[in-house]
């Protein structure tokens, strides 16, 4: 238990907390003072749309969050309470800020939710289903939009640069998009399905000469398949739907932030292509090697949505929605976790006693 305690701690050491706020904010200022046009801030009317945009942004950090909560409840059958909600989800964002992108804290997420009194099987079968939900609704909502887009006008057109290398994001955002799908699918397949034969299947593959470097991590996988179709078997239909609901209010509130903070600034905000953008724009931060995508995030921004801002301001508007949307889980995650560790331990104590 304490060895555990102390990797949590080493996990949130004061490095990694600052490492992240430092790139980020390094690449997002010298954006802003790179391209920022001070004529062009002070066009901008502080109103009272432009505040009642600003507010609503807000309400969608909100509502993102409150909505993981009710998940997580869900996943919990209620065993956890309202406070525990909060604290758990705010750690989770705030590890998940700390490790790359393609990593998440998921590893993290299982300790704490372990140490709320939800079996190690449930805590491991939770965050599989949060991971297949979450790419679940990418997966639905894609298509939906790209259609009412229009294809052609959602993707950057030609190669970008980045660091020196060539991208071309129409297909890097194909390849990207089929590899969830088939993610999903082999998850999904595994969870509700066939849970045993989806092991013997990953461990036969990770057996082969070149892939047995990661057998171990197959395995591992495979069990916490099993676990999970175990764990959420008697569940009818009708749970899924309502999960899925949870998860679509969560994610549409995330996409929905940036949509406010253009609005706010401009007056003809093409709100599906906007959307549309961001969808493309998540599969390259999905696959981002800093911490919680810090860096690039603030670098594709302006590339993917700076012809709905006026000239000048979008590198001002990527450090505002990342103020929104990152930063705040490192600070709220830096007081909570504190709180939570004196709160677990005092639990602890008391069941020993």
């Amino acid at each position: 238990m304490n060895s555990n305690f102390g990797k949590i701690q080493s996990f949130f050491s004061a490095k990694r907390i600052i490492i992240p706020i430092l790139i980020g904010l390094s690449v997002a200022l010298f954006f802003v003072f790179k391209d920022f046009d001070i004529e062009v801030f002070k066009a901008i009317r502080f109103n009272f749309s432009f505040w009642t945009w600003i507010f609503l942004a807000l309400v969608f950090v909100a509502i993102r969050d409150f909505a993981y909560m009710v998940r997580l409840r869900m996943l919990t059958d209620k065993k956890i309470g309202w406070l525990q909600s909060f604290q758990v989800i705010m750690l989770w964002e705030f590890a998940s800020s700390l490790t790359p992108s393609v990593v998440g804290g998921s590893a993290i997420a299982m300790f704490i939710i372990n140490q709320e009194n939800i079996s190690l099987g449930r805590s491991t079968a939770i965050v599989m289903i949060t991971a297949i939900f979450d790419e679940l609704f990418y997966i639905v909502t894609v298509p939906v939009f790209l259609l009412m887009a229009g294809f052609s006008n959602v993707f950057v057109k030609g190669s970008l640069s980045f660091i020196g290398m060539q991208m071309n994001v129409g297909l890097l955002f194909l390849v990207g998009y089929f590899f969830i799908v088939l993610l999903v699918l082999i998850l999904s397949y595994g969870v509700f399905f066939r849970p045993y034969q989806m092991r013997y299947i990953l461990v036969s593959i990770f057996s082969i000469g070149f892939l047995k470097r990661w057998k171990f991590k197959a395995t591992r996988t495979g069990n916490e398949i099993i676990i999970a179709s175990r764990e959420y078997k008697d569940k009818t239909i009708f749970y899924w739907l309502k999960l899925f609901g949870i998860t679509f209010a969560s994610w549409t509130s995330r996409f929905l932030v940036v949509n406010c903070i253009i609005a706010a600034v401009s007056s003809n905000t093409d709100h599906i292509l906007v959307f549309a953008r961001q969808l493309v724009m998540w599969v390259i931060l999905l696959i981002s090697p800093t911490p919680g995508g810090t860096g690039i995030a603030e670098f594709f921004f302006p590339v993917f949505l700076k012809e709905f801002i006026p000239v000048g301001l979008a590198p001002a508007l990527a450090l505002l929605w990342r103020a929104f949307s990152y930063y705040p889980y490192i600070f709220i995650g830096i007081i909570v976790l504190p709180i939570w560790f004196r709160r677990i331990l005092k639990k602890r104590k008391s069941e020993q006693e």
